[in-house]
């Protein structure tokens, strides 16, 4: 059988089927968006009458290739990734990740795996290699299967910024002031955050704190974490709750990770641990029936930490040690797919604001790319809030495969300023500080390219270089401020 059909007739996916056309029934569920994510983190796909999910769950939906790459043209003026001449892609639903939208109980969204055209000369019905959603649930199984069951589980701190519209639809500036962690600022937005609490509980998401960060508008309202592939999907659908509450409040949710500069950029730290066993645990979240699958709500809870500390000691253990390693052997390549845009960069030069720019790790020290946030996980800060998560979550899990099978030691923690230890002789890599600059540390580290396997890396660099590319032969304001009467 093809990867598609092997999809197809996965073991109890018959029987999902049939649970979510009970759901359709029992909500009165009239439209589905059947979703995938594109190479850049957007959410792409097509809109279907319920009356047609069977036929759409057995046979899929056809969209054309380059819908990975947002159908996006580069400076040229020639598709990424795939021109008008390629064929289309089969999209088929994931059912367990069929869930009602909150704000119009008329419609429910499901995620989809990507697959080559049946009618393919070669490969058909193979798996869609630029689909990212569907590579990272393959380098979780592949990681599993070489580590004897460890599995990363991770949460993330999306951080972004909502900002008044002005009359020209464009932004009019933050909606509060940048003053951090003020309960008064954050009461300001307290319609608007209490919103997303809603429609993210309704959808599964465990909220768990949140507060006004440093920049005006700017708030974090974290979930509970859970396995890489679930978490990335509830990154996702956050922000897309985001762009909601924002069309009902007139505002912007800002997922840009610097529209200002002189105050702090928005991240996405992503707190990381590796665990062998658990348990599958649903939480309700207050609700006695479920708006969509199980799945949407299921955490996996409990088992064996594999980066908690021995007894005695402070370090983490082992494979955690070598974890650690092998992200800071790989971090300037992990930064063009954690610090992916132009802007990204914005947020490494705005001195004073707590970016990370060094490769190097310790203990709640935040001027290291990776600290020991608490015992048993660490942040990797390197990452920003416009991160394709599934693309990160795989690169992630390529350099701890590399950290373990080559026993990478990470060296002693810094416990220093990190500019302070510099100032005393210490020798430590910067990260890439342009998207040029990344892209070229990631043409070169064949562990990380391998997270983007075949048509995913094709994909990616003509993007990501042809972003570059129209950034540097672009004359900005600043070009003409500097120089347009520099001489004589």
């Amino acid at each position: 059988m093809t990867d598609l059909e092997m999809h197809v007739k996965a073991p109890g996916r018959a029987e999902l089927v049939k649970e979510v056309r009970s759901t359709i029934d029992a909500l009165g569920i009239q439209y589905i968006y059947y979703q995938f994510v594109s190479v850049t983190g957007r959410i792409v796909g097509k809109g279907v009458p319920a009356d047609h999910w069977e036929s759409v769950a057995e046979r899929g939906f056809q969209l054309v290739y380059g819908a990975t790459a947002n159908l996006f043209v580069d400076r040229h003026r020639n598709y990424i990734g795939y021109g008008p001449e390629a064929s289309e892609l089969v999209g088929i639903p994931d059912p367990e990740t069929f869930v009602q939208l909150p704000w119009d109980k008329r419609v429910a969204r499901v995620f989809c795996t990507c697959f080559r055209n049946r009618e393919e000369r070669e490969n058909p019905g193979g798996h869609l290699t630029s689909d990212c959603r569907g590579n990272l649930r393959l380098h979780q199984r592949e990681f599993e299967a070489a580590h004897q069951g460890l599995h990363l589980r991770h949460g993330c701190e999306p951080e972004m910024m909502w900002l008044k519209r002005g009359p020209d639809g464009g932004t009019a500036g933050g909606y509060t002031k940048p003053n951090c962690y003020h309960i008064d600022q954050f009461e300001a937005l307290r319609p608007v955050f209490l919103k997303v609490i809603e429609y993210s509980r309704a959808m599964g998401l465990d909220m768990i704190q949140g507060d006004h960060e440093d920049a005006p508008g700017q708030l974090e309202l974290n979930f509970m974490f859970d396995d890489a592939l679930r978490t990335a999907d509830r990154l996702t659908t956050y922000r897309q709750i985001c762009a909601q509450v924002a069309r009902e409040h007139d505002l912007i949710a800002c997922f840009m990770t610097k529209p200002f500069m002189g105050v702090s950029a928005s991240g996405c730290h992503h707190n990381l641990s590796l665990w062998r066993g658990g348990a599958e645990h649903v939480n309700r979240l207050g609700q006695s029936e479920l708006p969509g699958q199980a799945h949407n709500f299921t955490y996996r809870k409990g088992g064996e930490n594999l980066f908690l500390p021995l007894p005695g000691e402070r370090k983490p253990g082992p494979v955690g040690l070598n974890c650690i390693g092998g992200v800071i052997k790989h971090l300037p390549a992990l930064t063009a797919i954690g610090s992916s845009t132009v802007n990204s960069y914005r947020r490494l030069w705005d001195t004073g604001f707590w970016a990370p720019v060094f490769a190097d790790w310790g203990y709640q020290n935040r001027t290291c790319a990776l600290r020991i946030s608490a015992p048993g996980r660490f942040e990797y800060r390197s990452v920003d809030s416009m991160v394709n998560p599934y693309l990160m979550a795989s690169a992630l899990l390529r350099a701890f495969d590399d950290g373990i099978t080559s026993n990478i030691d990470p060296g002693e923690p810094e416990e220093r300023n990190i500019y302070q230890a510099m100032e005393a002789g210490k020798l430590v890599k910067k990260l890439p500080m342009s998207l040029g600059e990344a892209l070229g540390a990631l043409e070169q580290d064949e562990v990380i390219r391998s997270a983007l396997p075949d048509e995913m890396y094709r994909v990616f660099m003509h993007y990501k270089r042809d972003e570059w590319e129209k950034f540097m032969s672009t004359v900005t304001d600043w070009d003409t401020g500097t120089y347009l009467d520099y001489l004589p």
